[in-house]
């Protein structure tokens, strides 16, 4: 498919023409919103360009929409068609997001075409009350738009001066009735100045009008809040649901009703009412009875439940995109899930391998999921059948539960429950339980809502247990290229460590090694490849294998270094190694340091620990025919040599010579003759603080 790329600026006969068939079409429809998105000329993302019947604030998080996203307008661009979605359980089920931001809607998507050249796409949103399916006159009214709009598009680019995305997008100002005469304006303004409490908002929240009976009640005088946002006007109104009322009556175009708490006074009762124009705001100060004795207005508590359920969804998801691993998903979800719909428990499962897998619950017993843990996909009970059919399953007592699955088991007092499937593009990801103490109806603005949220959950799930199969993979190849088991030589005790980094799922590239070279010689041998990914630990095999081959061959270091950076210089990798070798002659009793940009040794000897200062070599890897001076060393019996990677020694904002000194001082203080307890010792707490890099160690120690 040849996608060129286009949007609201540049030939503004076009942009004209595009404005005014775009207009026209939001009215033909009867649409709420229409939105106009063109292609980005460098890159395959679809820009918000015009828009009409709400408010460009309110959809700024969907102003850049790249064309893999799972949202109707991405997916029309895609496949080159017209993309329906007039159920509201779909929408959910598909386009988690969009139905978090427009739950209940009716949403239509079509592409914007010239041949086979996309240019771009419309998108045209209906409230709840809209009919299932598209009326033939609608959808010919979209292909015609679509049609004359490619044409219009393709003919600007071939004269040189194409429609191309602005910075912000167009906002159409809806058609306004003519102005009324003299009398009929004076009449409508004394209705409204009689009203309790009167304002006007525009699209974007400002405030067109606003009465003396209004402004009195917010304790502010009308000219002062007249173009501004009251919640931002009002300091005392933004800590209430007033923006988000605002927004809830735009995106879902009805009415909206909360409860202002003011300091030392009445509460306001605020209804927000959407029209094409802007919004019409009406507050009151309610009172316990009419005069007749009645109610006189009564906050509803479904409206004031539902919008704390929806600010609960929202933390939701802005928690999801924080977590990392599926314990983290789990945690999530139960945290913001179990109080926001009132449930008593939660089972999440992972499917792997064509089986339903616990991975994280919240209300359970072990043995009560052990019945259920394993099952194969293709089981005949509710969370595989759900996941399998992609249709969520609710049940509203354990009455209806027994009488659809007569195997059903009751977990304690549980009454209640709903199986929402983890989809993302239909691949089934998992499958998200939630049960109650109480019989209860789901309402469809609650199962749309619960669905909604599955679809979140999906993403995060999805995500987590990519990264903790990397991270498997990872430090599977790892630990694969380490050596499994120093060998024993006579006379050395030796204890080796490798801690991999605490965050991050990228492999690193540090390695150790001991080789024998033969009665009474060792190589010990330390290093460090440049970077945390696949390609250092492959790196690090290559390097590790040359080295042990150099060394059994009975090269000096300074030999063994020189030949294994020609090595690394005929890879030509693109990346750089640190390495420290020493050869123990224990015989003689000497040893033999040679370093290609190592950290240095520790030797401690009677009681005293110190840093040895080897003069380095370049780094392997980055000049050919490189040298590494050579340095010998007396080896008395019970001298210890510590060898150790640069993630033991660096950290942010501490200075590394600093840091080998507080190194040597811990070795020195050490005590105790068995390397492993040494070694742990010199570790210190880094085994259980977070980490960015990794630490390998080596202690060698020459026995008394």
């Amino acid at each position: 498919m040849k996608v060129v790329t286009a949007a609201a600026s540049g030939h503004e006969e076009a942009s004209t023409e595009l404005a005014a068939r775009f207009r026209r079409l939001s009215k033909e429809t009867a649409a709420t919103s229409a939105m106009l998105f063109l292609l980005a000329p460098d890159e395959p993302v679809l820009k918000l360009s015009m828009l009409y019947g709400t408010s460009w604030t309110v959809l700024s998080p969907w102003t850049r929409i790249h064309v893999e996203e799972s949202i109707p307008v991405a997916e029309a661009t895609r496949e080159r068609r017209l993309v329906w979605v007039g159920d509201s359980e779909k929408l959910a089920l598909h386009y988690p997001r969009l139905a978090l931001m427009v739950p209940e809607h009716a949403v239509t998507a079509a592409p914007i075409m010239a041949g086979e050249t996309v240019y771009g796409a419309v998108c045209l949103l209906w409230p709840p009350s809209h009919p299932r399916h598209l009326s033939a006159r609608q959808t010919a009214a979209i292909h015609a738009y679509c049609d004359r709009a490619g044409q219009v598009l393709e003919q600007a680019e071939l004269s040189g001066d194409p429609v191309l995305p602005g910075e912000h997008p167009l906002v159409l100002d809806a058609d306004r009735s003519p102005p009324p005469d003299p009398t009929r304006a004076l009449a409508a303004y004394e209705y409204a100045d009689r009203l309790p409490g009167a304002m006007s908002l525009d699209l974007e929240g400002r405030t067109t009008f606003v009465s003396d009976a209004a402004a009195g009640l917010l304790d502010i005088r009308a000219a002062d809040l007249l173009g501004t946002r009251p919640w931002e006007r009002v300091r005392w109104l933004g800590n209430t649901p007033f923006e988000d009322g605002f927004r809830a009556t735009l995106i879902g175009h009805r009415p909206v009703h909360f409860t202002a708490g003011r300091a030392g006074a009445e509460p306001l009762s605020v209804e927000l009412h959407p029209g094409a124009s802007g919004v019409s705001v009406h507050m009151t100060v309610p009172s316990p009875t009419s005069p007749a004795g009645r109610p006189r207005h009564v906050p509803s508590p479904t409206a004031q439940a539902e919008s704390r359920l929806f600010h609960q969804l929202m933390h939701l998801a802005a928690g999801l995109t924080e977590t990392v691993r599926v314990k983290d998903v789990a945690e999530t979800i139960a945290n913001r899930l179990l109080p926001a719909f009132g449930a008593a428990g939660l089972i999440l499962m992972a499917a792997r391998e064509g089986r339903l897998h616990v991975v994280g619950q919240r209300g359970y017993t072990t043995d009560f999921l052990s019945l259920f843990d394993g099952h194969l996909l293709s089981s005949a009970n509710p969370p595989a059948m759900a996941l399998t059919a992609h249709t969520p399953l609710f049940f509203s007592s354990f009455t209806e539960f027994k009488r659809a699955y007569p195997s059903a088991v009751q977990h304690g007092t549980r009454n209640a429950w709903a199986f929402l499937p983890l989809i993302i593009r239909g691949r089934p990801v998992g499958i998200l339980v939630l049960s109650f103490d109480r019989v209860r109806q789901f309402p469809p603005a609650e199962r749309n809502l619960m669905v909604s949220m599955a679809g979140l959950v999906a993403q995060a799930l999805d995500r987590a247990c990519l990264h903790e199969a990397k991270d498997d993979l990872a430090r599977t190849l790892q630990n694969g290229l380490l050596p499994q088991r120093l060998p024993t030589v006579p006379g050395l005790q030796v204890a080796a460590r490798y801690l991999p980094a605490a965050r991050g799922m990228d492999i690193g590239g540090d390695f150790y090694d001991l080789i024998r070279n033969g009665p009474g010689t060792a190589t010990a041998v330390i290093g460090d490849v440049q970077g945390h990914n696949v390609q250092a630990a492959a790196l690090m095999g290559q390097l590790r294998t040359a080295v042990h081959t150099h060394a059994i061959a009975g090269m000096s270091p300074d030999d063994l270094l020189a030949r294994t950076n020609q090595v690394m210089c005929d890879f030509n990798p693109g990346l750089f190694a640190s390495c420290l070798c020493v050869q123990l002659d224990l015989a003689r009793h000497r040893a033999q340091l040679a370093t290609a940009g190592h950290p240095p040794p520790l030797l401690h000897h009677e009681g005293r620990a110190q840093a040895l200062m080897v003069p380095p070599g370049p780094l392997l890897g980055v000049v050919a025919n490189a040298e590494y001076p050579l340095v010998d060393i007396p080896l008395a019996a019970g001298t210890t040599l510590a060898l150790y990677t640069d993630g033991l020694v660096e950290a942010p904002g501490i200075d590394i010579a600093d840091a080998i000194a507080d190194l040597t001082n811990r070795f020195t203080k050490a005590s105790g003759n068995d390397v492993e307890v040494l070694v742990e010792s010199l570790l210190g707490d880094c085994s259980h603080h977070s980490r960015t890099d990794d630490i390998a160690m080596l202690l060698v120690r020459v026995a008394s």
